[in-house]
């Protein structure tokens, strides 16, 4: 059911809520999703929400730069009902940029409720009021508008001043304001006006409208008038309305006379300019070749790295992260720099696929139960949820190995961690996607252009959101670096399958059929050579890959990965399990050439001294049939360490614990087996440990769907109803916080005087009548008609409000 239109012009942003149809509203909710959560009570409390600071700062962070530059003229001419400037002609004559653009802008910022009033183009434009704290009307570069400044003001200073610009006073303080105001929004009156100023007077005015900020005075309270020629600079300004007191020591440019110096204009520039990207031509099918390469070589690497993690855990830092030794293992493991193993691992973990779990009684980083779910999938698959899972994390993997800014007596901050719990930036999600999408927008044979094709994209991306954080820029370098490194962009292009990941309804079903095609196909098979060697002339099957692994020692990867069989290999196949013969026959099986004699020599020799000595505890025992290795062993002076001595033929014993003596009887040529308690071999193979740890919280808040919308939409709509039936509250009676709050904030947009009720500090109720000028934090702030001047009135003080008509 949609809202009927109301038969008069909106007073508040909570009336234009209510006249608006069922889908706008919803579209709204859409674009700003935190209005929804928790479901307002009413049109009421949901213009309260989207009047609220960060819902505010939320929706500004949306904008582009004409959006903004829009908004800037908008709020500098809004806040009074009386303003006849913030019109849509009017802001369309003021903002320099195309006027299509403008109405645009214009449309948009309507439908994020940041700017209200009737459609007609005619008729004034409102902005909520918490814009003038957070952005006022400085992105520009221009000051306050005079009608706020002149809110300062007393009756006798506001009335000399009209005198001085040639108007007839009326002793009303309000209309006099205006009457100023509208005096100086005249671009012949204010050029009128600066003829009249000496050459200093003229400078001061130049540097403060270049600087675009208050400047510094002894005191703001002059007494010389337009006609006296004595009077310095500064007093010229004030006695002209060229600059107006923003406070008893400070001066500023009203917002009118700034826009006449600026020949009519809020900006010299154009606002609607879009930044070009830079790009050359590429072939799409290049392209996409490129990027399935990295993609497959992603999946490989991952697999890689936390199998091995799933048996040889890297131990957690105390604060959660990564150590910088067990990344440095890491890069050696995946034949990669720092930064790319760096970026592996946080994939890894933002996919779920790694955690935080227990490991010999420490706390260790874990695969977890979903890597054995994702290794049963196909590589297009497991590649589509590591770039999902990239693409929503919020963490900043590009700050791994920097260092944090130095504190204190430091000279240099300690380094960023990978899997620290400090590179979260809730903002990134979105720029990588802005980003991609940007990408995406260019037609298949355009590429960003080398050299200077990231730099005109973070241009392009500082126009279209201006107010993310200035590590944006090197944001944007870094997932640039990341896409193709994950295989989502290669050669400064967007792959076919990049381009699911943005465009498709369901990623997961839409980039298989894209990816398969372009992998390349399994290998069964490698080729041994006569230097102990073993080349991948492909990928391999994922069972040949992980028992080759296994067996012998990646040496280098590329087009051809090479493998190199090492006593060392050899041996850690036997401690997993393996026999003499069923490495023979993986090898003969495996290699589509013969398999060469120094291979089966090393298998043999490895076989052959393989458990002839077995250890156990004694502390700790070494047991041999062969007395003369026992023999040799006990004399070798690489022995000494261990404290060994005989005591029996076939028996050594030593105070040196079991998991200490294996590896050092290793180290000296001796290929030990452990005994277990019943005299049956031991192996060594360590079993694979998983985490059972959380998959990552996501940091986003999931866009409401369809259905969400329609249901809050319904219940807006029935809160609206019952507030039409609920009793009228008495003027002495008490009322509730948040209506205070949601009837303050619609007087201080329309420009309305009020009566509230308000208890002083001595806890008495007085009656007063104010002129509301802003809610923040619990307070408002407001022209005290009785005081005539501006004060501060607590919110929670507040007994009742009443409009004035």
């Amino acid at each position: 059911m949609s809202s009927a239109k109301p038969p008069h012009p909106p007073r508040s942003l909570a009336d234009q809520l209510r006249s608006w149809p069922d889908e706008r509203v919803a579209r709204l909710l859409a674009e700003r999703p935190d209005l929804a959560a928790p479901v307002p009570r009413d049109s009421g409390q949901l213009a309260s929400r989207a009047g609220a600071r960060a819902s505010v700062a939320r929706a500004l962070d949306q904008l582009n730069v004409l959006e903004l530059t829009v908004l800037d003229a908008v709020q500098g001419s809004s806040g009074s009902a009386a303003a006849r400037h913030a019109c849509l002609d009017e802001i369309r004559s003021v903002v320099n940029a195309d006027p299509q653009r403008v109405e645009q802008a214009v449309a948009r910022l309507r439908e994020l409720a940041l700017v209200w009033g009737e459609d007609a183009p005619d008729t004034p434009l409102r902005t909520v009021g918490v814009l003038g704290d957070l952005v006022g009307t400085s992105w520009c570069g221009l000051g306050r508008s005079a009608r706020t400044l002149l809110a300062g003001y007393g009756p006798t200073r506001v009335t000399a001043l009209a005198e001085d610009l040639g108007l007839r006073p009326t002793g009303d303080r309000a209309a006099d304001i205006a009457a100023v105001a509208e005096c100086l929004s005249r671009r012949e009156t204010v050029s009128g006006l600066l003829d009249e100023l000496d050459p200093r007077a003229r400078a001061i005015l130049d540097h403060l409208d270049a600087e675009g900020r208050p400047g510094s005075v002894e005191s703001t309270d002059r007494t010389a008038r337009r006609g006296d020629r004595t009077a310095g600079p500064v007093d010229q300004l004030l006695a002209r309305g060229l600059v107006l007191a923003a406070d008893s020591r400070q001066v500023e440019v009203p917002r009118e006379v700034g826009i006449g110096l600026r020949e009519g204009h809020t900006t010299l520039e154009p606002a609607d300019d879009v930044p070009p990207l830079a790009t050359s031509s590429r072939d799409a099918q290049l392209v996409d070749q490129a990027a399935a390469g990295a993609a497959f070589d992603l999946v490989r690497r991952v697999e890689l790295l936390l199998d091995h993690w799933g048996t040889s855990p890297p131990s957690a830092l105390r604060g959660g992260g990564l150590g910088v030794r067990e990344l440095r293992a890491a890069a050696r493991l995946l034949h990669l720099e720092e930064p790319a193993a760096a970026l592996h691992v946080e994939v890894a973990h933002a996919a779920g696929l790694l955690a935080l779990g227990d490991a010999d009684d420490r706390n260790a980083w874990l695969p977890t139960d979903a890597f054995d779910l994702w290794q049963a999938g196909s590589v297009a698959d497991r590649w589509t949820t590591l770039a999902l899972a990239w693409l929503g994390t919020p963490r900043m993997i590009g700050l791994v190995g920097t260092r944090e800014p130095a504190s204190g007596a430091e000279q240099r901050g300690k380094p960023v961690n990978a899997l620290s719990p400090d590179l979260v930036h809730g903002w990134l999600p979105e720029t990588r996607v802005r980003a991609l999408r940007e990408l995406h927008a260019l037609p298949r044979d355009q590429v960003l252009a080398t050299g200077t094709g990231p730099a005109s994209l973070v241009t392009r991306l500082d126009w279209l959101r201006p107010r993310s954080p200035a590590l944006r820029q090197q944001a944007v370098t870094w997932l640039l670096e990341e896409g193709a490194a994950l295989g989502v962009l290669a050669l400064g292009g967007l792959a076919s399958h990049g381009r699911a990941l943005l465009e498709a309804e369901d990623p997961r079903r839409a980039i298989p059929a894209i990816l398969d095609p372009l992998l390349p196909e399994p290998v069964d098979h490698v080729l041994l050579q006569a230097d102990l060697t073993a080349i991948a002339p492909g990928p391999l099957t994922r069972e040949l890959a992980h028992d080759l692994a296994l067996l012998a020692d990646v040496e280098s990867r590329g087009g051809a990965t090479v493998y190199r069989f090492t006593e060392h290999s050899v041996r850690r196949a036997f401690d997993h399990g393996w026999s003499a013969a069923e490495v023979h026959a993986f090898v003969a099986d495996s290699s589509r050439t013969p398999v060469p004699q120094p291979l089966s020599y090393l298998i043999d020799d490895v076989s052959r001294t393989f458990g002839t000595v077995r250890v156990g505890a004694a502390e700790s025992f070494v047991r041999s049939d062969d007395e003369t290795a026992l023999a040799t062993l006990l004399h070798d002076p690489g022995s000494l360490s261990l404290r060994l001595r005989r005591i029996a033929p076939t028996v050594l014993v030593s105070d040196v614990p079991v998991d200490v003596l294996l590896p050092r009887l290793r180290e000296l040529g001796i290929a030990p087996v452990v005994e277990a308690p019943d005299g049956t071999v031991r192996l060594t193979a360590r079993q694979a440990l998983r985490s059972r740890g959380r998959r990552p919280q996501e940091i986003r808040r999931p866009a409401p769907s369809a259905a969400q919308l329609t249901s809050t939409v319904a219940a807006i709509r029935a809160g609206d109803r019952a507030a039409q039936n609920r009793p009228e509250q008495g003027i002495g009676g008490r009322i509730s916080p948040a209506e205070v709050l949601s009837a303050l904030r619609e007087a201080a947009d329309a420009a309305q005087s009020v009566w509230i009720g308000y208890v002083d500090n001595h806890g008495t109720v007085t009656e007063r009548v104010v002129d509301p000028v802003h809610v923040h934090a619990g307070e408002l702030s407001a022209y005290d008609q009785r005081s005539q001047q501006v004060r501060l009135f607590a919110v929670h003080r507040i007994t009742g409000v009443r409009a004035l008509t």
